[in-house]
């Protein structure tokens, strides 16, 4: 029962990708296609408003909701395996028409080929769970 907040944030999110149509395959077709702004408009946004969050993070102004302090952990950038895992990213989301988070919103709006999308996407995870003891990071 404590959870229901986050399922409810969660159902409003998935209502919040579909009417500003991020889920659409159509947009995301236009975007790799540099035929329309929407998406890099929505993209620029996610971004800017997790630069926002993380500097609130880092100064120590945000709390979890049980009250605890966010510590953010500092990463060693590597411009080759960002590259890397930034080709992989773009080419799993060119080939299915969608990314990681619609693909939920768009089972639950009934579009039952996602199915084979969330599969493989699940398939690889495992694998890399498996692997990433053995491949450089």
């Amino acid at each position: 029962m404590k959870y229901i907040k986050f399922f409810i944030i969660g159902i409003l999110f998935g209502i919040v990708m579909s009417k500003a149509e991020i889920i659409s395959w159509y947009r995301i077709y236009e975007m790799f296609k540099f035929q329309s702004f929407h998406m890099y408009g929505i993209i620029g946004s996610a971004v800017m408003l997790g630069m926002i969050s993380m500097f609130f993070f880092r100064k120590k102004l945000v709390k979890t909701f049980e009250g605890n302090e966010i510590h953010v952990k500092p990463k060693k950038l590597g411009m080759y395996r960002n590259l890397l895992g930034g080709i992989l990213f773009g080419l799993g989301w060119a080939l299915a028409g969608a990314c990681p988070g619609p693909m939920f919103v768009l089972v639950g709006k009934g579009v039952v080929s996602i199915l084979v999308v969330i599969f493989g996407a699940t398939l690889g995870a495992f694998l890399y769970g498996l692997s990433k003891d053995k491949i450089p990071h």
